[in-house]
């Protein structure tokens, strides 16, 4: 009995042993089959099953239990301080979870428990922080897909259920949204419900010529553009003529293309250097003018010599300049102050205060005109550089974040870099509005005219990069990209040959070829939150005749702009000087007229009186004489009398 039990406590025991590890296969394939599946595109899947964030990978901390997470990352080594981006790019604490891609992949913004910024969206804890105008876009940017939840959408930016809103060059998907038509039938859907790949062996051409400007061909999957040979294709759908001296871009300011050939010049008061060819400006030496945490500050910028004239004005704010008279005028809140370089640090006037704040400032030095942007307001505005009067002159705008001027042409340009980023262009008085840019945009913070070229700078601190467009919206072309040095760019002014920025990460003031890109200088380095950029120098404001009435018509005296009226007026008026020889001539014609008047009455009086005499003598020669006989009257005698009486008077 004994052995029997001993013989079955073994087979228990091989039999414990054998089902053991079984079990725990079995439990283990379990749990695996009961893992969620991870997303492709949001999720990353760690080498022991589980899902984490994908913004988690090679964040410089292990999130999944095993590390994988952060294998083969090649981390880059940052300082203590700093934070680590996926993209091996090194930010500053203070930019996570921010609500802005600083690290240029998001990576900053992840695993972020809540969004303090106003235009940001929270997906979800341990998920990312989005911008706003990522919601309702047709793609699923949050895990749980609450940025394209149908109730959000349908409040937040319902669909047109109308006319199509789309652009001849655009595509509407059958659920309203608009996408490039080059991008139809490329085997890849960009509709959200995929209409874009449906019908895709119709001809194409055959509908609004494909959206194409010029020449629209056919091909067995989808389409494409094509243009003259003179022409070259902007967009995926736009001609524009080819424009050799942009194209090269060598010459700094005029240029005349001729038989193959360029040739390069300057414009008055500039003189071109034997040397380089670069166009130099004659007279005063340039001065870059910043402002910064610290005060306002500037540099002399062929030494590079840097004063401080202002250091109670502090904040990065926005700075424009009146270069004649060498004032600077520097937006901080909701005011706009007015300072003299060559006076004392204490001599700041308060010009205008407003409500919220000044993302853009710009002076108008032909009509004396100070005009900014706000945010808050959603505008442009415009004011007289006194402060006397203001006013919203471009209303209904998105986070409108800079402006800039050229009063010769009558022009004001302003960015905006809401939902729908753009840069636009009006008369002076807000008319005649006109989109420049509208494409490839994501966050243009500045704006700066090459005056010489009529050429419009801008900074996209988005894309990290610095471009151009002429004043019609034609002959695009991005200048700097990303080189270290654009991570966060503020300002921005153009000046000769050079486009001068400041930048926020790396805190310094850069400049490089306004061609180009290359020839990268820092001229100087550890400013505290540089801000707002501008270059002094007569050359960059030069006189001309002001724009009165309708844009082109110059005016001859003194352009008076009235700012009380239902919209901005501009309007002739004489000069002092000229007025006071008018009122001279008014005089003169006034004395003249009236002795006029007087010879004329005494002309018309004279020979009236003339004719009666005349008649009374011929009849007292004729009566008498000849007419008169012996037999006349009695009365004859008086008669005759009378009338010798009237003739001897």
């Amino acid at each position: 009995m004994r052995a029997w039990r001993t013989s079955s406590m073994g087979h228990l025991r091989g039999l414990f042993l054998l089902l053991t590890p079984l079990s725990w296969c079995h439990i283990w394939g379990a749990a695996v089959r009961s893992l969620p599946a991870c997303h492709q595109q949001l999720e990353f899947r760690c080498s022991d099953g589980l899902c984490i964030p994908r913004p988690s990978v090679c964040d410089g901390h292990a999130d999944c239990e095993d590390g994988s997470d952060e294998h083969r990352c090649g981390h880059l080594l940052c300082k203590k301080d700093e934070f680590a981006c996926r993209s091996r790019r090194c930010i500053a604490p203070r930019f996570r979870c921010n609500g802005v891609d600083d690290c240029g992949d998001w990576s900053d913004e992840a695993s972020c428990q809540n969004c303090t910024a106003p235009d940001s969206f929270f997906c979800g804890p341990s998920d990312i922080c989005l911008p706003r105008n990522k919601l309702c876009d047709g793609r699923t940017d949050c895990r749980d897909g609450r940025d394209e939840a149908r109730q959000l959408c349908s409040l937040s930016r319902p669909r047109p259920q109308t006319a199509p809103t789309c652009t001849a060059s655009e595509f509407q998907c059958g659920d309203g949204q608009c996408i490039r038509q080059t991008w139809r039938c490329d085997h890849s859907p960009d509709c959200s419900d995929g209409s874009d790949e449906d019908n895709c062996d119709q001809n194409e051409c055959l509908v609004n010529n494909g959206g194409c400007s010029h020449r629209c061909v056919d091909q067995p999957l989808g389409f494409h553009c094509d243009c003259p040979n003179n022409m070259r294709l902007v967009g995926d759908s736009q001609c524009e003529e080819v424009d050799k001296c942009l194209e090269s871009d060598v010459c700094d300011q005029l240029c005349v293309h001729t038989n193959s050939s360029l040739t390069c010049d300057c414009i008055k008061d500039y003189q071109m250097n034997p040397t380089t060819r670069e166009c130099k400006a004659k007279g005063d030496e340039a001065q870059l003018v910043f402002t910064s945490s610290k005060g306002i500050r500037w540099i002399s910028i062929p030494d590079s010599e840097h004063r401080e004239p202002a250091l109670h004005l502090l904040g990065p704010g926005p700075v424009a300049a009146l270069a004649f008279s060498r004032t600077l005028y520097w937006a901080r809140q909701g005011s706009v102050y007015r300072v003299s370089m060559d006076g004392k640090r204490e001599d700041s006037v308060l010009v205008l205060t407003f409500q919220g704040s000044a993302s853009g400032l710009a002076v108008d030095w032909i009509h004396q005109l100070l005009y900014w942007t706000s945010m808050e307001s959603g505008s442009v505005n415009v004011g007289l550089l006194d402060g006397s009067a203001q006013r919203r002159l471009i209303t209904g705008l998105e986070k409108p974040s800079a402006v800039a001027l050229d009063p010769l042409q009558g022009l004001v340009f302003w960015a905006q870099c809401g939902s729908a980023p753009m840069i636009e262009r009006a008369s002076l008085d807000g008319r005649d509005r006109m989109p420049l840019v509208i494409s490839s945009l994501r966050q243009p913070v500045a704006l700066s005219l090459d005056m010489p070229r009529q050429l419009l700078y801008w900074v996209d601190q988005g894309m990290r990069s610095i471009s151009r467009v002429n004043l019609e919206g034609r002959h695009r072309k991005t200048v700097v990209e990303s080189n270290g040095y654009l991570d966060r760019p503020f300002g921005l002014a153009v000046f000769e040959g050079f486009v001068y920025w400041s930048e926020e990460v790396t805190r310094s003031i850069c400049r490089a070829s306004k061609h180009n890109g290359v020839n990268l200088q820092v001229l100087l380095s550890n400013i505290t939150s540089p801000g707002g950029v501008v270059v002094i120098q007569p050359v960059l404001q030069p006189k001309g005749p002001s724009e009165c009435g309708q844009t082109g018509t110059a005016c001859v005296h003194r352009c008076v702009v009235d700012l009380l009226t239902e919209s901005l007026e501009f309007s002739c008026s004489p000069s002092d000087a000229t007025f006071a020889g008018i009122l001279s001539l008014i005089v003169f014609l006034s004395v003249l007229l009236v002795g006029m008047a007087l010879w004329r009455w005494r002309v018309e009086f004279r020979p009236f009186k003339s004719l009666n005499e005349q008649s009374f003598s011929l009849k007292e020669s004729q009566d008498p004489l000849i007419i008169q006989g012996p037999h006349m009257g009695p009365n004859a005698c008086l008669v005759k009398e009378t009338l010798l009486k009237l003739d001897g008077e």
